[in-house]
């Protein structure tokens, strides 16, 4: 494909259109995503855990998961933890990335699978059978946002 004068390949009015139309279907799709996350800290101390959601929702969070989570984590890591954690599911279908800020996501991360994961560009590359375990036993600690780019 001939490259555009920036060096970037051109994109064909078909790909510039579908990529539109998915990044309007993906933020309908992304609107039940929380506004901001919290730190586990914090959660640990509110009576309600919750935060609120771009389309107006409330997003809660089970007690029994957040003891889960401070029972991996010391302190510096709980006041680390950002919450929910992002789960990045992209256009494989094999997998997805666990959207890593730091040491405590990681931490979590290998803890609940049961098995050593490695960091990235702050992403933590999980397939179809850890993404299972891992929402089944963080439901509401986790969250999904969906994106259009290929995950390699």
């Amino acid at each position: 494909m001939p490259e555009s004068l920036n060096g970037e390949p051109r994109r064909s009015h078909y790909e510039r259109v579908l990529q539109e139309c998915l990044s309007a279907e993906l933020r309908i799709v992304n609107t039940g995503l929380p506004r901001s996350q919290k730190r586990l800290s914090e959660l640990l101390t509110e009576k309600h855990p919750a935060v609120m959601c771009n389309d107006g929702s409330t997003h809660l969070f089970k007690r029994s998961e957040l003891d889960h989570l401070a029972s991996i984590l010391d302190a510096s890591g709980r006041e680390d933890l950002p919450l929910p954690i992002l789960i990045e599911i992209g256009r494989e279908e094999a997998g997805a990335f666990v959207i890593c800020e730091g040491e405590a996501e990681e931490k979590v991360i290998s803890t609940t699978l049961d098995m050593p994961v490695h960091r990235q560009e702050s992403m933590i590359r999980i397939y179809k059978p850890q993404l299972e375990i891992l929402r089944a036993k963080l439901k509401t600690t986790t969250a999904y946002i969906f994106s259009a780019r290929a995950i390699s």
